[in-house]
């Protein structure tokens, strides 16, 4: 994506980050009313005002400090939406589908920054001041493939984790719950030695090539 200081940085992850992380909270808020929780309604948090979501150390602090040491990857985090299991009539199957919802999310918004780089692109060569918009849908793309791919990773908390265990018998699903208390601090390990980094990045390229193929902006 060239060369760019910290604050243009910040300018063109800055929006994707926010709508990323952000809606994909919504999401899991959104689906679990539909299934009849309407906690997240009710604490005022199905809405894509980001201060209702903004975790100071995830959506702030871990996204600039992954830039700012150019690790090759991106991901964060909002405060998570409330979910009341009991007002579900199935509560294992529809937690699963409330876990699901948040990297699909990223998914839809994935698709949409790819068609605003590929809009930004064909304008480029006539209006030279949406440039900045091919990177901030190259951003956009990245960013939401991260956080698709790194949620789901079977591993609770995370929503591949919710999922598994609503997929797992009941017995098998008791086990990887008992795993919940330790899963950041296993994210955190497989990160400082470079795992997370190769588990992930062919995942995470293979959508962004999907949507963005390197023809398109090159």
């Amino acid at each position: 994506m060239g060369h760019f200081n910290l604050i243009q940085l910040i300018i063109i992850w800055g929006p994707p980050v926010l709508f990323a992380i952000t809606l994909h909270e919504v999401a899991h808020g959104w689906v679990a009313r539909r299934l009849g929780d309407p906690t997240a309604q009710m604490l005022g948090r199905l809405t894509v005002n980001p201060l209702k979501h903004i975790d100071p150390i995830g959506t702030v602090v871990v996204p600039v400090l992954l830039l700012v040491l150019h690790t090759g990857i991106l991901f964060g985090w909002a405060k998570p939406v409330p979910i009341s299991p009991r007002n579900f009539r199935n509560p294992r199957k529809d937690m699963a589908i409330v876990a699901v919802a948040g990297p699909v999310s990223n998914l839809c918004m994935g698709i949409i920054w790819a068609v605003i780089a590929r809009i930004a692109v064909l304008l480029w060569p006539t209006f030279p001041w949406v440039k900045p918009l091919i990177f901030m849908g190259i951003a956009g793309v990245l960013i939401n493939a991260a956080l698709m791919v790194f949620n789901l990773i079977p591993l609770p908390p995370l929503d591949g984790g919710r999922v598994l265990t609503g997929l797992l018998p009941r017995r098998a699903a008791n086990v990887i719950d008992r795993i919940e208390p330790f899963g950041f601090l296993i994210i955190i390990l497989l990160m400082l030695t470079g795992v997370l980094n190769v588990v992930l990045m062919p995942s995470i390229d293979w959508i962004y090539q999907m949507l963005l193929p390197a023809s398109l902006i090159s």
